[in-house]
């Protein structure tokens, strides 16, 4: 390697990468410099204890899911993690939909946020149900279904993973079907 001199730098050379690299040496060694006071002294830090009351945790193994009211078993399940789809006001909570069901075309009287967590969400617009016009939402895509407007969603026959969803919106919800006289869950 060859030393250059920089232009304006008194008594300054460089060698080609080796400030970049020296920056990164002297970062990494201050960060763990900062910390020797503190292993030195013996102390560690210690975090104030959790109040219950205002950070509320819900550890996974705690989240339950249950089966769809009224729907065929094995197609989907909700689990509620705050407020509810029927109590008025903001709620948040896990829609697990299975491969092989979708929801027949419906509405909401409020906008819903869908974020999927995990597998594929099929969704679509509009009255017309045909499976094969739903697009694919994968694991963190989100979804943002407007008030009044018909759309249906699910997995499709064939995904190898139930896909799960976290809705967040203002309830009620008021879900509406395009024909009542159908059932709300299709299997595809």
């Amino acid at each position: 390697m060859r030393a250059e001199r920089i232009p304006g730098k008194l008594g300054s050379t460089a060698i080609p990468g080796y400030d970049l690299l020296a920056t990164r040496r002297t970062l990494l060694l201050a960060s763990l410099m900062a910390g020797l006071p503190l292993a030195a002294s013996g102390t560690a830090a210690q975090a104030s204890p959790l109040n219950p009351t205002e950070t509320v945790i819900t550890p996974h193994d705690a989240v339950k899911f249950i089966p769809w009211a009224n729907a065929p078993p094995n197609s989907g399940a909700v689990a509620t993690l705050y407020g509810g789809l029927d109590q008025p006001g903001p709620y948040l909570v896990l829609m697990k939909w299975y491969p092989g069901y979708m929801s027949a075309p419906h509405s909401y009287l409020t906008d819903r946020l869908s974020l999927v967590l995990s597998g594929t969400w099929w969704v679509n617009s509009g009255a017309d149900f045909d499976p094969n016009q739903t697009v694919p939402v994968k694991a963190g895509g989100f979804v943002r279904r407007v008030a009044h407007t018909l759309h249906y969603d699910g997995v499709k026959r064939g995904e190898r993973e139930p896909a799960v969803i976290a809705l967040f919106g203002i309830a009620p919800v008021d879900l509406t079907l395009v024909d009542p006289s159908k059932p709300g869950w299709r299997q595809v």
